[in-house]
């Protein structure tokens, strides 16, 4: 009984330390097995491992790939245009035992601190360089200007252990003192072209309105022409037919137009004429000349 008794809480303890002595690697990670602060063993692939318990301890790191968002800064292209830019970065950790060496018990805080640095220094070079306008970092040729990002930075990083996947640029935006500058030229630009398009529909109004008038004046000088032509052969017409009658019953044309004289002169109801009783005007009138005739 006494033996049972002993051998219990030795069976736990022996249960423990051997339970302590195992851990498992997440597919997802990566582990370091560290004795006194030194590295032990690496843990890579997943699964279960041993340590040596109490002496040794386990840091896991993620296997994944991470995310990175920098803070926008200010660059200078060649062009002297200030743009504000910000950026994210996609890394994972590619040597665990150079991640471990670089960055300490401090883990992931301190490596993406000093991996938001190099970026931000590679994006200010990369973008400062020569030959790089405002232009280019706003047009397609940015996805160059990001993989010589990347490929910088991924050349620093590696001193951390880290593999930068890839770098983009989420947005570029002028500096808010600008903004106003280039909206007002923005602006004038299109009045100018808004003018210059008034100026050349008024000047293509004048144009037709020219057009216009001289075909009016045409139209009535032709018009005007025709009136005059139909008016004198109309007038030549009746002077023929005038004179066909006189010559037909010269009697007869004198009585018609005294006629028309009388119908003329004789007009209203308050027609007054002075002439003298034997006056030629009133042959019709008293038929003196019908009778003479």
């Amino acid at each position: 009984m006494k033996k049972a008794t002993f051998l219990l809480p030795v069976a736990v303890v022996v249960g423990a330390l051997v339970l302590s002595s195992l851990f498992i690697v997440d597919e997802r990670q990566k582990a370091l097995v560290l004795q006194f602060g030194q590295i032990k063993a690496v843990k890579e692939n997943p699964g279960l491992a041993m340590k040596i318990p109490l002496i040794q301890e386990v840091v896991r790191y993620d296997d994944r790939i991470l995310s990175l968002d920098t803070a926008p800064i200010e660059v200078t292209p060649s062009d002297d245009r200030r743009l504000i830019v910000d950026a994210f970065a996609r890394y994972r950790i590619a040597d665990v035992v150079q991640f471990r060496q670089a960055v300490g018990v401090g883990g992931l805080r301190v490596a993406e601190d000093r991996l938001a640095g190099i970026l931000t220094t590679q994006t200010r070079q990369v973008l400062g360089a020569d030959g790089v306008t405002s232009n280019t970092i706003l047009s397609a040729d940015r996805a160059e200007l990001m993989t010589r990002i990347r490929d910088q930075s991924a050349a620093r990083a590696s001193a951390l252990g880290l593999d930068v996947v890839d770098v983009r640029l989420v947005q570029t935006n002028l500096p808010d003192q600008n903004l106003d500058a280039t909206f007002a030229r923005m602006r004038a630009e299109r009045e100018r072209e808004a003018a210059d398009e008034i100026a050349r529909g008024e000047e293509a109004a004048q144009r037709v309105r020219a057009q216009a008038d001289r075909t009016v004046v045409e139209l009535v000088s032709e018009s005007t022409r025709d009136a005059e032509i139909t008016r004198g052969e109309a007038d030549a017409e009746r002077n023929r037919v005038f004179a066909q009658a006189y010559g037909a019953d010269q009697d007869f044309f004198e009585f018609y137009r005294s006629l028309t004289a009388y119908e003329r002169a004789l007009q209203g109801g308050n027609s007054s004429m002075v002439i003298t009783p034997d006056s030629e005007f009133f042959d019709y009138l008293d038929g003196s000349s019908g009778r003479d005739k």
